[in-house]
């Protein structure tokens, strides 16, 4: 794929893929950059951002999601860790400071639950009735 000249001149990350601001490269190809976090929560923390500039996940055009995930899957095999979070997050209220779709990969140490990401996961029981709703109406609009 080529790189894409749809870049934001006030964009942080933009500025790092074109070297405006120093970065500790991991990878680069046409379509991907990735670097090390310089606010890490667990040795090894990543991040893999497109060239293309676009705020939020779904303002990303398809063709740039595919090797995202390749480099994701690079960086975690090269790390050797056998257990890490992926994490990206869409808007100020899901928690997304930088305005470019990036993804997050967090080694999370074997020794600690600690260490590395740490989040909860506060679940509800779902009313069958309305999960079978919510479900006909995201596939009527897929």
């Amino acid at each position: 794929m080529a790189a894409s000249s749809h870049t934001d001149d006030n964009c942080i990350f933009c500025k790092i893929i074109k070297g405006d601001i120093p970065s500790f490269k991991l990878i680069e190809t046409d379509a991907v950059y990735s670097f090390l976090d310089i606010g890490p929560i667990a040795p090894g923390h990543a991040l893999v951002i497109p060239k293309y500039h676009a705020a939020k996940l779904h303002d990303l055009p398809d063709e740039h999601l595919g090797e995202i995930l390749a480099t994701l899957k690079k960086i975690a095999v090269a790390q050797g860790v056998e257990n890490y979070n992926i994490l990206q997050n869409n808007g100020r209220i899901a928690h997304q400071v930088v305005d470019h779709v990036h993804f997050h990969m967090i080694p999370k140490p074997s020794d600690s639950d600690e260490a590395g990401l740490v989040i909860g996961w506060p679940t509800k029981k779902a009313d069958m009735d309305d999960l079978k709703k919510l479900a006909e109406d995201i596939k009527g609009k897929l």
